[in-house]
């Protein structure tokens, strides 16, 4: 068969520096690296028009696309993982907040449909009782999938999220890190928080895992066991995982934040139905490890 060249978008992580160096290669393909910053910038036309052979993309964009039919197939092995109560903020110039407190307010974020967004409001709503329909979502970019009927409140064009909570026009951020010493996390103790959901839930978000397109999957599913060959090795290469493995490969590691991200995504409308974890692979893909 003739060697593929695949193009491939991969954000600048430790854990595949050597695959983008081509120390790492495959006798059955080459990757032609694309590079985005901020890599979300690529998951819009991976969705939109599957611009990308192999292409890094957030769960929640994911799901929601293939709750669209798009032609995509996930592989489980994430990109980046996070705990998420540390992204989240306000301004206490403007009175104290907390997670219980949001009921009523206005809440910026990029848009609704981020990971990031749907893991924290995940939180709010089923750690802390939040009712979120009674938060005022104010946005500032169109979801990556088109088809997301979107009815939050669109900030001014030439508005930014930390700029609008310092001046007042939003009560909290969600999916944002403070660049200014006046913003303060709306967890308390963001760190301590994070340990005592990790305790209870024994699970660390995922926010990024790696796509292919259904064309590539359905004629070279070889080549797509290779491509995750390479990024399991290229992270084997770095070391050993931390406790807790941020960046878990395989469907066994992936599974209790899969489901977890799915039940938030349906609670929250982002999707329809809840997918069981085996449901977002495809035949070759639901068999790596």
């Amino acid at each position: 068969m003739d060697r593929l060249k695949l193009k491939a978008v991969l954000g600048s992580h430790p854990h595949v520096q050597a695959m983008k160096r081509g120390e790492l290669r495959s006798e059955l393909f080459d990757l032609d690296f694309i590079e985005y910053t901020p890599t979300n910038a690529a998951f819009r036309p991976m969705v939109r028009e599957q611009a990308f052979d192999v292409c890094e993309m957030a769960i929640v964009t994911y799901l929601m696309a293939k709750a669209h039919g798009k032609p995509l197939v996930l592989l489980p092995a994430t990109m980046m993982g996070r705990f998420q109560h540390s992204y989240a903020l306000y301004n206490p110039a403007r009175g104290m907040l907390g997670p219980s407190d949001l009921e009523g307010k206005r809440v910026g974020i990029r848009s609704f449909t981020t990971t990031t967004g749907a893991w924290i409001r995940g939180i709010l709503a089923n750690d802390y009782g939040v009712n979120l329909d009674r938060i005022r979502w104010v946005t500032f970019e169109d979801p990556h999938v088109a088809e997301y009927v979107d009815t939050t409140e669109r900030a001014p064009k030439d508005k930014k999220a930390l700029e609008m909570l310092l001046d007042g026009e939003v009560d909290a951020v969600l999916g944002e890190t403070p660049n200014d010493p006046k913003l303060k996390p709306l967890f308390p103790d963001p760190a301590a928080e994070a340990a005592r959901w990790y305790a209870r839930r024994g699970v660390v978000p995922v926010n990024h895992l790696v796509v292919v397109t259904e064309s590539l999957a359905k004629s070279r599913p070889d080549v797509v066991a290779g491509v995750y060959d390479l990024l399991k090795r290229n992270k084997a290469q770095v070391g050993s995982p931390a406790t807790p493995d941020f960046v878990p490969f395989g469907i066994e590691a992936n599974r209790k934040p899969l489901q977890l991200i799915v039940d938030y995504a349906f609670q929250q409308g982002l999707i329809t139905r809840r997918y069981a974890v085996e449901e977002l692979f495809d035949a070759t893909t639901r068999g790596l490890n």
